[in-house]
């Protein structure tokens, strides 16, 4: 990790980039985007996911795939912009709930049988990093699943990179196994189960 221990991203750094665009990264439009959500979804072992928890969802474009593979599905993101935009996106879907949370900060309560960490893990500094997966281990029971995506260029902005991200929770083999590992030309992705 970088040694300066840069500062977590601000929630009012994601605000001013919905203001000025909204869909900033292309989501609903982009190739990169539509391989990237079917890598994800191809992933997923399991049909079916009966509490899953989604940190991160933007404007609701993987949330509405993924919620088809979801009894329900918990979608968090810190900006209300983009939260507006996942609620007229997700209206028909019924099982999917969005919410404004600023994880590490704010975690919701119970148990998920699976947790997606993706294009979040970066915007952390290293300690928000780790105050985050403890959270998020914690809401695990042995068996369920995390699976993190993250874009692994470096962006001068960010307080890490994806691949720091991940190979955080690498390390992590007293509580995680690591089940399915995929490197693509600029992002990657790594399932784990929980052990313990």
């Amino acid at each position: 990790m970088n040694s300066n221990q840069p500062n977590t991203l601000d929630p009012n750094y994601f605000d001013d980039v919905y203001r000025a665009n909204e869909d900033p990264w292309a989501f609903a439009s982009s190739p990169y985007e539509r391989t990237k959500y079917a890598d994800t979804l191809a992933a997923l072992p399991k049909s079916r996911y009966e509490r899953a928890f989604e940190i991160g969802c933007s404007i609701g474009v993987l949330t509405a795939q993924l919620a088809t593979r979801c009894g329900q599905l918990l979608s968090v993101d810190v900006s209300e912009a983009a939260l507006s935009q996942a609620r007229q996106r997700c209206a028909q879907l019924p099982q999917v709930t969005l919410q404004k949370l600023h994880v590490p900060n704010e975690f919701p309560e119970g148990q998920f049988d699976l947790i997606l960490l993706s294009e979040v893990g970066y915007y952390w500094s290293p300690a928000d990093l780790a105050r985050a997966a403890d959270l998020m281990l914690a809401a695990l029971p042995p068996g369920a699943q995390l699976l993190l995506v993250h874009w692994t260029p470096v962006v001068p902005d960010y307080p890490q990179t994806g691949d720091e991200v991940h190979d955080f929770f690498l390390q992590k083999t007293d509580v995680l196994k690591h089940l399915h590992g995929h490197r693509a030309d600029k992002y990657r992705l790594d399932l784990f189960e929980k052990v313990t």
